[in-house]
């Protein structure tokens, strides 16, 4: 018959298990640091090797950034951005005139990946690009913007001359979709009719304004007099239109503004910057090297060790 564990009971079990870990890891390491004793000479070999490779690797001009620039998406939705830029991740889907296939085929960049950009105050202005996945979209606080997308590509050192080139041709290869050409062709009618209707309210509520404050008649009613300087002529209140101006005025900057940026399916509001952190930087690599290069020696010597055992184990 089973017994029921307690809370304590399965604390002392993790802790034993926990223990245990511990001191076989510590005997691991123990015999490693032995073979590397007895056969410093192939450890120490192997270990310099690992390291030229990893200078040879970080070596200048073989340096690798991440580049990433903030696209508007024009009419088009996110899915269907999505879908056009999935062939980049392979060449395989690419057409064989468009610009960008040499670029990816002789390897100058690679690694394309979006990400979604986040907007925190609901003003419309990106906030963060989330390089982590981690935002959903059902989230209220970190909204998901549905117009922007971050693109994101990799490039060696030598090849950063290219990058005007490389820029365009995605650009290009991008606004040749068929989907996203026809969503912006309905956005921009759209978009140019909200923009003509908002300079004509605009220029209404001025107009309404300057026949209110400066084209009025002064009604014949008995004036009377406030106190601080101020008259008031019978029931009429004075309203100034300022709060409505400004608000009609943001509109209008809005309107203009994504006027401006709608003169393709996807343009970038900035272009490709680099990422300050190298995806090769030379120190993790060479520690990261140094390490597979002193477990690599450690296991050959164990081979050489345990020669003899492993020849009588296969002779029998």
């Amino acid at each position: 018959m089973e017994r029921e564990m307690n809370f304590w009971d399965l604390c002392v079990v993790c802790g034993r298990a926990i223990g245990r870990g511990c001191a076989a890891l510590w005997r691991l390491l123990a015999h490693m640091l032995r073979l590397s004793w007895r056969y410093w000479w192939l450890v120490l070999a192997l270990v310099f090797l690992a390291v030229a490779v990893a200078l040879y690797h970080t070596r200048e001009a073989n340096i690798t950034f991440k580049m990433n620039a903030v696209a508007f998406v024009n009419g088009a939705s996110l899915p269907q951005f999505e879908q056009a830029f999935a062939p980049l991740r392979s060449s395989r889907s690419i057409p064989d005139d468009a610009a960008i296939l040499p670029f990816i085929k002789e390897r100058h960049v690679q690694a394309f990946q979006t990400f979604r950009v986040v907007d925190c105050r609901h003003d419309g202005v990106a906030d963060f690009v989330d390089f982590k996945r981690k935002s959903s979209p059902k989230d209220t606080l970190n909204v998901q913007m549905q117009d922007r997308l971050c693109p994101q590509f990799r490039i060696k050192s030598r090849d950063l001359k290219k990058l005007p080139e490389v820029e365009q041709a995605l650009l290009d290869f991008l606004n040749a979709n068929e989907a996203l050409q026809q969503s912006f062709a309905t956005y921009r009618r759209n978009l140019e009719a909200e923009v003509a209707f908002n300079h004509a309210q605009a220029l209404k509520l001025d107009s309404l304004t300057s026949a209110y404050y400066f084209a009025g008649t002064v009604p014949v009613q008995p004036a009377a007099y406030s106190g601080n300087g101020v008259n008031f002529y019978g029931d009429r209140r004075i309203h100034l239109f300022l709060e409505e101006i400004y608000k009609q005025q943001q509109h209008l900057q809005q309107g203009d503004y994504r006027l401006q940026l709608a003169t393709a399916p996807v343009v970038l509001e900035n272009h490709f910057v680099a990422d300050p952190k190298p995806v090769n930087g030379r120190r993790q690599c060479v520690a990261l090297l140094f390490l597979l290069g002193w477990v690599a020696g450690c296991l050959l010597a164990e081979v050489i060790d345990k020669r003899k055992a492993i020849i009588a184990w296969l002779k029998a």
